[in-house]
């Protein structure tokens, strides 16, 4: 969160502001549910957007591409080195468009449908099937609730053009086509994920996933699954978590600066005048917008092995840097290169680029959520045919809707549970209670298959 004067001042730092409100929701859930380590998942209907979160911190960047000629291919745009929550953003949405290649290729995305004319079940003129046809095809979107029933969905218009577009040219039928093009988006998303922790030097496997936005609940567990991640959360009114996630964010302002210099030969009183000019000059910034508010200051140095081009940022923890920090900062710059490149380069000299402060306010405070409740496993009403994920059979659903459910209500999957935003698929692995702070939680614990 920022004043008017200083986003007119830095309008740059405004690019892909929106989904990071997702990830600033997904880190304060973390903080509630005491999780270490959490991969955001925000996906709408054009995108997915991944985020790794440690410690109820975001994953961050010094540098973003804007005006890519290919918008999700990596190098194909400029290079700006503005401070970012770091992303990882794929072409896989509700509307991205299912096709067959040239060779014979079931692809997905990243051309997508959008809004207009949307997907072919919508009735607004879309021609081409998407993935939430092949969601309404096997059954996880339901056309009578869909959108509060504001408009009507059309099953069989999605049903022929997937046969048409996809099934005819892979001697599949509607099902199997759309059975299909389900289990490429959901790979695609997962792959991603795995892909974007393996540069960070992390992993997936320990991880839960928050997941939200009109089509993350939709396919959580099918993505989780694939990725190795066994627990979801599904917060309150997940449709529209980025808008919730900026409710919570502080106001605050980021510096960084160049000095460059050898660790071992820092000139400590320049380093340490730098540092009190940024901290004044972001204070006065964040005074803008909070008044005298209490705040937080984060510093933090770029450093790399002499010659390198690539830097690895280092958290500084006392307030005046001294010569007594040279060998913890060694420590800590080893550490985390051996986390990303497996072990440090003995013998080579270290040199810092950069410099960066970050003065916010405090974070809204957040309350744990209570202990586990005592589960009661219910049994449903109302079932719904769906063809499983698992297994490619078909199997009845069970059928509730969110705001009936109650902290410790238990459901076996497979289930769907209605809200108006979004629906949440619980697959046939796994089952889901809602804890004491009206999350949802998944839990990949049961046999899955018949």
């Amino acid at each position: 969160m920022t004043t008017i004067q200083t986003a007119a001042r830095f309008p740059i730092r405004l690019v892909e502001s929106g989904p990071a409100g997702g990830a600033i929701l997904a880190a304060r859930i973390a903080a509630q549910c005491g999780l270490d380590e959490v991969l955001s998942f925000d996906v709408g209907g054009t995108t997915a957007k991944l985020c790794l979160i440690d410690n109820a911190r975001p994953q961050t960047s010094r540098q973003f591409e804007i005006a890519r000629a290919a918008r999700f291919v990596k190098g194909s745009g400029m290079p700006v080195r503005i401070p970012v929550i770091e992303m990882i953003e794929i072409g896989a949405g509700g509307g991205s468009i299912a096709g067959v290649d040239r060779l014979g290729r079931l692809t997905v995305g990243p051309k997508s449908a959008g809004s207009e004319p949307g997907p072919v079940a919508f009735g607004r003129g879309g021609k081409e099937p998407t993935v939430t046809d092949s969601d309404v095809i096997l059954g996880y979107i339901i056309p009578d609730t869909f959108a509060e029933g504001q408009f009507k969905l059309h099953p069989e218009a999605a049903k022929e053009a997937l046969e048409r577009e996809v099934g005819v040219k892979l001697n599949l039928d509607g099902v199997g086509a759309a059975d299909g093009v389900s289990r490429i988006v959901d790979e695609s998303m997962a792959s991603a994920g795995r892909m974007h922790a393996v540069e960070s030097g992390k992993d997936l496997g320990s991880r839960s996933m928050i997941a939200f936005g009109g089509n993350g609940p939709l396919h959580a567990s099918r993505v989780a699954r694939s990725a190795g991640v066994s627990r979801i959360i599904i917060p309150p009114n997940p449709g529209v978590g980025s808008a919730v996630g900026f409710l919570f964010a502080p106001v605050s302002f980021e510096i960084v600066r160049s000095s460059y210099t050898l660790l071992n030969s820092m000139n400590f009183g320049l380093i340490n005048t730098l540092f009190d000019q940024m901290i004044s000059e972001a204070k006065s910034v964040v005074e803008q917008g909070a008044g005298l508010a209490e705040t937080n200051t984060q510093r933090s140095a770029f450093m790399r092995y002499n010659g390198q081009g690539h830097e690895i940022e280092i958290p500084l923890t006392d307030d005046v840097i001294t010569e007594k920090d040279i060998d913890p900062l060694t420590l800590a710059f080893e550490e985390e290169y051996r986390k990303q490149f497996s072990r440090p380069v003995p013998g080579m000299e270290i040199e810092i680029l950069n410099w960066a402060v970050s003065v916010s306010t405090h974070d809204a405070e957040v309350s744990k959520i209570p202990d586990k409740p005592c589960l009661t496993t219910l049994i449903p009403n109302e079932t719904r045919p769906i063809t499983c994920d698992v297994d490619g059979t078909l199997k009845q659903a069970a059928l509730f809707t969110r705001e009936n459910l109650n902290p410790g209500d238990h459901i076996i999957g497979p289930a769907l549970v209605t809200e108006p935003q979004t629906t949440t698929f619980v697959s046939a692995d796994f089952s889901v209670y809602v804890d004491g702070s009206e999350n949802l939680v998944l839990i990949q614990d049961q046999k899955g298959s018949a």
